[in-house]
C-alpha cells in the first residue's frame, strides 16, 4: 500500500475512535448502593427477608392495567392472586419482589440501538476505505 493512503487512513481511524468511544459513553446504567449491617450485629431472628414489605412490592406491580388485564386472561381474579401470594413461603415472596426490581419494563432497547448502528457505520466505512462496493440486484 502506498504512504498516501496510510497517511489518509490514520486521521479517519482516530475519529472512528472517537465516535466510537464517545457513543459508547452514552450506554451507562443505574447503579445503587447501601450499607450492610455485619451479621453480627445483626438479631438472628430478623434476618430473613420483610414479608410485608415484599407483598406490599408486588401488589404495586400487580396493580397496573395491563398486569391485571393479563392476569384476567389467564382466569385469575384479585381474591384468587391475593390467596395464592399468602401460600407464598418469606423467601418465595422476597425471590418475586426482587425479580420484579430487577424488571426493566420496556427492555434497554437504547444500549442495542447504539451499538447496531455502530457496528453499522464500522462495516460502512470499512467498505468505503477498502474500495469494495455492494450491488444488490433483482
Amino acid at each position: 500500500m502506498s504512504p498516501s493512503f496510510h497517511t489518509r487512513l490514520r486521521p479517519l481511524i482516530v475519529w472512528l475512535l472517537v465516535v466510537t468511544t464517545f457513543s459508547i459513553t452514552f450506554e451507562t446504567r443505574e447503579t445503587s448502593a447501601a450499607f450492610l449491617p455485619s451479621a453480627a450485629s445483626m438479631d438472628l431472628g430478623t434476618l430473613g427477608p420483610d414479608r410485608e414489605s415484599s407483598i406490599k412490592r408486588i401488589q404495586a406491580v400487580l396493580e397496573s392495567r395491563l398486569i391485571v388485564q393479563r392476569l384476567a386472561d389467564f382466569g385469575l381474579t384479585r381474591a384468587e392472586i391475593t390467596s395464592r401470594l399468602d401460600q407464598l413461603s418469606d423467601q418465595q415472596v422476597h425471590g418475586i419482589a426482587t425479580q420484579l426490581d430487577a424488571l426493566q419494563p420496556g427492555g434497554d432497547a437504547l444500549g442495542t440501538v447504539v451499538v447496531l448502528l455502530v457496528i453499522a457505520i464500522l462495516v460502512v466505512v470499512l467498505l468505503q476505505l477498502s474500495g469494495h462496493k455492494i450491488i444488490i440486484t433483482k
